[in-house]
């Protein structure tokens, strides 16, 4: 095992922020309070947090940064205009017969994630920048490395912006109502994560590079995303690259006006892939709306979303369609706070491969987990329920755990995690299989996480006819840390 890595940008961290002081030094516009002036209370939100099973959207900056003034480094006590963040995460897993692989077998890999982020804003407004850098490095792994694990010294944010913050009125509630675009290299998420996700729990992250218009922001009644972007390839060990002839564009709003009962994020989605070295081209337009919220004061919630896709898929046509629906009530009254939650997901699949009609539901680029703790669901072709608990048994200690079935919602289409396996007759059945889960966190000194977790899957009727008989069983230990 080698942490190799960590230092290296560590200490290439450590110098870039031992020059700031000299910058601070030419800082002449930032004042402090005057003695005995009350600070406003800063208006209220409208946001309401999903209490859906993990559809938290990492924020914008990631949740590891910090504003430099409460870093607690004496020199930058006063940088309120630079944002700063270094993380590390390791993660043992144990794999006994993946079926994401080929052959079976034991696997035992090391992963190293490390991440340092810089952003300046408000100093230099309009103009504002922000550079995020990612390695990610696999050991002692039994299988070729791929780029779900390795992705070594790669930018995964790296973008000019325009801010204007007072163009637009404030909202109802006075927060500014500010208009931003943006242009180079993302790494954001947006809706439930399904559909546009970092994927944080894979070792190397999902990324674009293109343009990204927002007007508004997250404690506005409304709010407008604009997306004109490229996916980029994981490349293990040269730089990224946008994937050949690859766009997605997107409109997507937030309607949180109502957000005591509901709030609203209507979207369109689309994915363009033009035609090149044997592929053919594709055109899939995907409109949709989530809706989420919290019943009063009854202890249940809910999360909701649906999705159209038409469009073209070279000489066939698309028509597909996919969502999800859960339903959570939580013990309010108990130390432990439970959640029980019901959850039922689905995403249909091509039913015939030769009726010129492709009904496989386009999964863009969203996230495989929750799908399944084990990793191998992703957003096409499933149907699934599950069942879930969340409790807090102390303040630092959170534990989850739930049950899942897994059904191809069409049988002659692929399974796509199983090597793309296929029985376009539909003999060898739909059961996937079931899975149970639990994870374990912990959070020690407030700046790192300790994770346990274990999932048992066991094969259905396709998987032992398509794939290869036999149960399944993951366990990992988790340790990340964030210096600031």
């Amino acid at each position: 095992m080698s942490l190799l890595s960590f230092p290296l940008l560590q200490n290439a961290f450590l110098l870039a922020a031992g020059s700031f002081p000299l910058l601070l030094l030419s800082i002449s516009t930032i004042e402090a309070a005057e003695p005995g002036t009350a600070k406003k209370a800063p208006p209220k939100t409208f946001y309401v947090n999903p209490l859906s099973y993990s559809t938290t959207r990492d924020p914008d900056p990631p949740k590891y940064v910090r504003n430099a003034s409460e870093t607690g480094i004496a020199s930058l006590q006063n940088a309120h205009w630079l944002d700063v963040g270094l993380d590390y995460r390791f993660r043992y897993e144990y794999r006994d017969d993946d079926i994401r692989r080929a052959q079976a077998g034991r696997d035992e890999p090391f992963l190293h994630r490390t991440r340092a982020y810089i952003g300046i804003k408000d100093i230099a407004d309009p103009f504002r920048f922000a550079v995020e850098m990612q390695d990610a490095r696999r050991y002692n792994g039994n299988y070729p490395r791929d780029n779900r694990d390795v992705n070594e010294f790669e930018f995964i944010r790296l973008y000019g912006e325009l801010y204007f913050k007072h163009l637009l009125p404030k909202d109802p509630n006075g927060n500014l109502r500010p208009i931003s675009l943006r242009y180079g290299i993302h790494n954001f998420e947006f809706l439930d994560r399904r559909l546009i996700g970092n994927n944080q729990w894979r070792n190397t992250a999902n990324a674009f590079q293109g343009f990204h218009g927002t007007i508004g922001q997250e404690s506005n009644d409304w709010q407008l995303d604009i997306l004109a972007v490229q996916p980029l390839n994981r490349l293990k060990y040269d730089w990224d690259r946008p994937v050949e002839q690859q766009w997605l564009y997107a409109l997507i709003g937030h309607w949180r006006g109502w957000s005591k009962v509901v709030t609203l994020e209507p979207y369109y989605l689309a994915l363009h892939q033009s035609a090149y070295a044997g592929v053919t081209e594709r055109f899939v337009h995907s409109p949709g709306l989530r809706a989420y919220g919290i019943v009063g004061s009854t202890g249940f919630d809910y999360d909701a979303s649906f999705t159209y896709q038409f469009g073209q898929n070279g000489t066939s046509k698309v028509r597909a369609y996919g969502g999800n629906v859960e339903v959570g009530y939580t013990f309010a009254s108990h130390p432990w706070k439970p959640r029980v939650s019901a959850f039922y997901g689905y995403a249909s699949g091509d039913r015939d491969p030769s009726d010129g009609t492709d009904n496989r539901f386009e999964r863009f680029f969203g996230f495989g987990r929750p799908w399944s703790a084990n990793d191998y669901i992703v957003y096409e072709n499933i149907s699934t329920p599950k069942v879930r608990v969340e409790l807090k048994p102390g303040k630092n200690l959170r534990v989850d755990f739930g049950y899942s079935w897994y059904w191809l919602a069409s049988e002659k289409d692929r399974f796509t995690n199983a090597n793309n396996a296929r029985d376009v007759t539909g003999n060898s059945g739909g059961f996937i299989g079931q899975e149970f889960d639990i994870r374990v966190r912990y959070t020690l000194r407030e700046k790192t996480e300790i994770t346990l977790g274990y999932a048992y899957f066991k094969d259905g009727s396709f998987i032992q006819n398509r794939v290869r008989s036999g149960d399944t069983d993951f366990a990992y230990l988790e340790i990340s840390h964030r210096f600031f």
